[in-house]
Order: structure tokens, then C-alpha cells, then sequence
């Protein structure tokens, strides 16, 4: 069965799967396989003869890289209103994953980012492999961590959740275990049996399991205490002054990554990132809801995208152009409720 061909579902045994299948687009969403996942899994819910679900992206490179950024920007220039219709219906699949009953298999082949984040770590299980590039980079374009980050990123060890946010670090498979993006590793080559157990095993876990193999984190390993030092500081700015005054190579590199994000971005994913440890998933997502709402009517998202995705000239005119210039009123703007909260 098959709702379009931007996303595939087929049932194999008891298992129900979903191949996300825009291989050229990195398998970006649009707002179409939005509505047929999340029309597809509410079927399978309530559908006895489906025990679990698995979600892969087709082809070698992504399992997904994100929602279709040029889509949304070309409706946000146009001030169309389906600029936030994708971002509510996107949030409330999020919420629905998060909460969903069966288990929910994602297999991180590849790139994961942005939306490929948002219909992957809420599930039960989430299967990284030697290809996987995990990352949240939305500081770079204007926007923020959202798709769930203000609840998981703060949840990650120490303040390596902060680090990815504010950064848009891109993650290996043992980082990403580390984390606890990922539940488990198990070879890419390993993946064709795990399905086929999948589908034979009754327990998920022990299917899982017949596979899995320890890892080491690589940049947590080496630099998990730099990053809870620096990165525990109470701003955006104070982070940055943190890593810049450390003479280490890996700080200062941190330091002018920092500093070509949007300012803008940085305090808003500060603060979410702290509000979001005392928050349930839901609140956490009405959040996120409040502050694309405030993005749609800005500068620097438009900016972003046009300097990294549009144009790639990489040289983004952030308003304001520094995190001093940024004052603490305009971020308290984008966190205050709408008149129309996302229904979650």
C-alpha cells in the first residue's frame, strides 16, 4: 500500500514499515508525507496484525536530512500561511510518535537531521550504524533546535545536549549511542538480518540484540568534560566567552563555530534548552510551536536559508549581528503563548 511516492508503506509479517522515498532530496519531508505517516500510523495502531512499525529512509546517503527548507522558505517569503500549517502538522506527528503505543523502530542510516530527527528519536528504538551523521543544525539558518529538542537535547549527559544545540555538531554512531539519540549500533551490513528478525522475533529488544555491538563515542569521549565546563554557562554569551578565553584548539574552534551561528538562534536555543529540562514532552512542543510562529514573522531564518540553502554564498547578514546586540526582551517575545496553542 502506498499513499504517494514520496513515502512508501508495506506490511512484512507483522511488521509494519514505512520507507521515507525521496533518495535525491536526501529524503527531506514535505508536508505530504507528513499527513500519510501520520495518517498511516493511526491505521496501524489499531491494527492488530501490526506488532511494530520500522522507518527507513531509501537509498545509502540519508535516512533524512530535514523538512524541505526551499518549500518553506519560498512560503514564508510569501507569507503563505502553510509555512506554519507544515511546522504545526510536523509537531503534532512528533508528539504522536512520541506517545505511540506500538514499538517504533528508526533505522539511522545515513543523514538524520532537523525533521529526519523529529520522526526518529521519539520512537522506542532508534538503530545507528557506521554511516550515520546525526546533528540538529538549525542555529546555522536562522531557526532552532525544534522537532522535540527542547525535551531530549537537554535530557542527553551533561551539557552535550546544550553543545549540539548551540553548534549543530555532527554526531557518529558512538556519539550518537552516547548521547542516547541512539539506543543501539549494529553494522550497516548487519541490517537486512536484523530486519528479517525483526520479523521473526516476538521481542523487539531480543531481535535487536542478536545484532548490536558496544561502540566508543569519539568526540565525547576526548572532550566531554571541556563541553560540560564551557557549555553549562548561564547565556549564550557567556558560553562563548567561556570557550574563547580556553586556549585549547578544540575551544577555539568551538569558539568561531559559535560565532557564525545567528545570534538570534543561539539565545533562543539557550533558553528552550533550559526551559525544557523542568517541561513534559508536550508542553516542550507548544514551546517549540510558539517560538516558529515568532521565526515566520523575523529576519534571520529567511536570511539563513537564502545564504546556506538558496544562494550558498555562506555569508548569512544575521539582524541583529552579535549576541550583545540581541537584547533579552525580543527572546522573551518568541516564548510567549499564542492565542491558538498547538493542540497537544
Amino acid at each position: 500500500m502506498t499513499n504517494s511516492n514520496e513515502i512508501l508503506f508495506s506490511q512484512e509479517g507483522r511488521v509494519g514499515v514505512i520507507t521515507l522515498n525521496r533518495e535525491r532530496a536526501l529524503n527531506a519531508l514535505t508536508v505530504g508525507m507528513v499527513r500519510a505517516l501520520d495518517a498511516q500510523l493511526r491505521a496501524w495502531e489499531t491494527d492488530r496484525g501490526v506488532k511494530r512499525v520500522v522507518i527507513e529512509g531509501a537509498g545509502d546517503k540519508a535516512f533524512c536530512a530535514g523538512g524541505d527548507i526551499r518549500q518553506l522558505y519560498d512560503w514564508g517569503l510569501a507569507m503563505d500561511p502553510q509555512f506554519l500549517d507544515f511546522y504545526r502538522e510536523e509537531y503534532l506527528l512528533n508528539t504522536y510518535i512520541k506517545h505511540y503505543p506500538k514499538p517504533y523502530i528508526a533505522l539511522l542510516d545515513g543523514i538524520v537531521m532537523g525533521g529526519g530527527v523529529g520522526v526518529s528519536v521519539h520512537g522506542s528504538h532508534r538503530i545507528v550504524t557506521e554511516a550515520t551523521t546525526f546533528a540538529m543544525p538549525e542555529t546555522g539558518i536562522g531557526l532552532f533546535p525544534d522537532v522535540g529538542g527542547t525535551y531530549f537535547l537537554p535530557r542527553c549527559p551533561g551539557e552535550t545536549g546544550m553543545y549540539m544545540g548551540l553548534t549543530g555538531a555532527r554526531l557518529k554512531a558512538g556519539d550518537a549511542v552516547y548521547a542516547g539519540v541512539g539506543t543501539h549500533f549494529v553494522p550497516k551490513q548487519r541490517l537486512p538480518d536484523l530486519k528479517r528478525a525483526l520479523r521473526a522475533f516476538d521481542n523487539v529488544d531480543e531481535a535487536i540484540q542478536q545484532y548490536a555491538v558496544p561502540i566508543d563515542p569519539e568526540i565525547f569521549g576526548r572532550h566531554r568534560g571541556a563541553i560540560d565546563r564551557h557549555f553549562l554557562q548561564n547565556s549564550a554569551e557567556n558560553v562563548l566567552e567561556s570557550l574563547r578565553s580556553d586556549p585549547s584548539d578544540w575551544a577555539q574552534k568551538q569558539a568561531d563555530i559559535v560565532k557564525l551561528k545567528s545570534p538570534t538562534s543561539l539565545k533562543i536555543c539557550h533558553r528552550q534548552l533550559r526551559d525544557g529540562l523542568t517541561l513534559d514532552f508536550n508542553a516542550c512542543m507548544r514551546l517549540e510551536y510558539r517560538i516558529v510562529n515568532r521565526i515566520f514573522t523575523g529576519h534571520d531564518f529567511f536570511e539563513g536559508t537564502r545564504a546556506v540553502v538558496i544562494d550558498k554564498d555562506m555569508a548569512p547578514n544575521w539582524q541583529p549581528a552579535t549576541l550583545g546586540a540581541v537584547r533579552n526582551e525580543e527572546i522573551n517575545a518568541y516564548f510567549d503563548p499564542l492565542p491558538e496553542e498547538l493542540p497537544v
